[in-house]
């Protein structure tokens, strides 16, 4: 039998620590052990951890996909590889490699067997906080991952049992997204009821490297906000941005400490990001990515380049010197073509930096040893922006606390206040304000294509113009009539599902644009 993603889940050889995780370097060091996790396998509350530790090792294995899944699409960022390419220009074929969903589902599958199997092991020292907290982590990479995945097939098979035995059938149904939806926030839901899931963790790094509860609330924020369901994003937005707890995620508003976000990483304001240790021999592959040479796969498109070079000029305008970095712009989110600074006004390209970069300004010796930058999947900055989506959402009795969340994230870029008066305002200038704002702040972070998608999707299609001109706007790849023809038919907003599992699975269906093949 060909193998096909859900042989993952049937025939499943999870990831096993050689020794117990019991520090910092223990748990990110999870190598493959081609150990079939059984029944017999679960006897101690470290072996829960170890396959835990193995989800987050998968998670770390997708960041590519998530970046090229949440950029290539949105206008900003855009790949030099043939490949690639047939994303951003939306000619994808269902056997494009992009269309791999594997690695994600393998992060299910993890998640899967600890909330089957951790409830009944069997161990004197395996408390019920521990247990819950262990569950509670397990429900956000299922309900993460979830996500993700509702973002980009919009339906996809709901697998919510450990494929552990022979005896399971490979033919599963897509679920709607409604249902799909509807299980994220019952998983994280059902991670909060213990009130097990933690706040800190006793090494520093795994407070922003392994799940919290801030991480379930910043989830729950997103698929709230994703449903439309506006309220209880607000409601959960406000759980982070309103907690007092000490050792709380908080938003760092000195334009000087923005870069700390990348490097070192797991900032004050990081909710929940992915850890490397080059120590280890851990080292990501960013540098398959982006670089900062001509030769870069990733890159900002030239609409991209054009704001970054407006707001590094408005940064100039209002007084920051360019002799070193310039707040989340030069030195920071980019540098440009020549590698030196005094090029950014003529430079032609722009290179990210961000992953790149260290607490040294200059270009020449401030480049990282080891690409061993984190990838953050939440920080308060966004849940501040998913807040003031919501609130502008809500009616203009609630544009006034959007503006003041955006001229937050504004004055921490050292830019100037949005000053507009509120009865003169309307709902698309708002939201293009904050999604413009979300462009900037989160430039190659695997976030502009969602915030374009759910701008074209939001109050039944009520923007469906403006997000396909947008779309256009920033590609620079393939003719804009096609692009304009295509994003017509709303399910050519997704990508196809796996061909491999198509031809597999006798019950999944093809999503619509890309036909029925079997």
């Amino acid at each position: 039998m060909k193998r096909h993603t859900f042989l993952i889940f049937k025939l499943f050889n999870f990831y096993i620590a050689a020794m117990l995780l019991t520090s910092c370097n223990d748990w990110l060091d999870v190598l493959p052990n081609n150990e079939q996790v059984t029944d017999d396998y679960w006897k101690s509350k470290e072996d829960v951890e170890a396959v835990i530790a193995s989800g987050y090792y998968y998670m770390r294995q997708c960041v590519p996909t998530y970046i090229k899944w949440g950029e290539l699409r949105g206008g900003a960022i855009y790949s030099n590889n043939t490949s690639d390419s047939k994303l951003q220009d939306f000619n994808m074929t269902p056997s494009h490699s992009l269309c791999d969903w594997s690695n994600i589902y393998k992060v299910i599958g993890m998640a899967n067997s600890v909330i089957l199997y951790a409830p009944g092991v069997k161990d004197n020292t395996y408390y019920d906080a521990i247990r819950n907290s262990h569950l509670a982590e397990a429900y956000f990479m299922r309900a993460y991952s979830y996500l993700l995945l509702v973002k980009n097939f919009k339906e996809v098979p709901l697998v919510l049992s450990a494929y552990v035995n022979d005896n399971a059938s490979f033919d599963l149904a897509k679920s709607s997204e409604a249902e799909v939806i509807a299980q994220i926030k019952a998983d994280v839901k059902a991670a909060l009821a213990t009130g097990a899931a933690k706040g800190t963790y006793e090494e520093d790094w795994a407070t922003k490297g392994r799940a919290t509860k801030w991480a379930l609330y910043a989830l729950m924020a997103d698929a709230c906000l994703w449903s439309e369901d506006y309220d209880q994003c607000i409601e959960y937005c406000n759980l982070i941005l309103n907690a007092t707890d000490t050792f709380r995620p908080v938003f760092m508003s000195n334009t000087s400490d923005w870069f700390s976000l990348f490097y070192p990483g797991n900032s004050n304001e990081s909710i929940m990001e992915l850890n490397w240790d080059h120590s280890l021999n851990q080292t990501n592959n960013f540098s398959s990515l982006f670089t900062v040479t001509s030769s870069s796969p990733l890159r900002p498109t030239t609409e991209a380049v054009n704001m970054m070079r407006s707001e590094t000029q408005a940064l100039k305008d209002n007084g920051v010197l360019e002799d070193g970095r310039m707040g989340r712009m030069l030195l920071a989110t980019y540098v440009p073509d020549g590698s030196a600074t005094s090029t950014w006004p003529t430079a032609n390209q722009f290179y990210i930096w961000k992953y790149y970069g260290t607490d040294v300004q200059d270009v020449s010796g401030g480049a990282r040893a080891y690409q061993d930058a984190n990838f953050i999947l939440y920080r308060v900055a966004e849940v501040m922006l998913m807040k003031a989506q919501a609130l502008t959402m809500k009616g203009e009795g609630s544009w006034q606390e959007a503006v003041e969340l955006v001229n937050k994230i504004r004055r921490r870029a050292a830019l100037p206040d949005w000053d507009v008066a509120i009865n003169e305002l309307d709902e698309l200038t708002l939201l293009e304000e904050i999604l413009d704002q979300k462009e900037m702040e989160f430039m190659a972070e695997g976030k502009r294509w969602y915030d374009l998608l759910w701008f074209g999707r939001i109050a039944g299609n009520k923007y469906k113009t403006q997000f396909i001109t947008k779309v256009i706007q920033g590609n620079q790849t393939t003719n804009q009539q096609w692009i304009l023809s295509v994003l017509q038919d709303q399910n050519a907003w997704y990508i196809p599902l796996p061909q491999a599992d198509i031809e597999h699975n006798k019950l999944l269906e093809q999503n619509p644009y890309y036909g029925m093949t079997k």
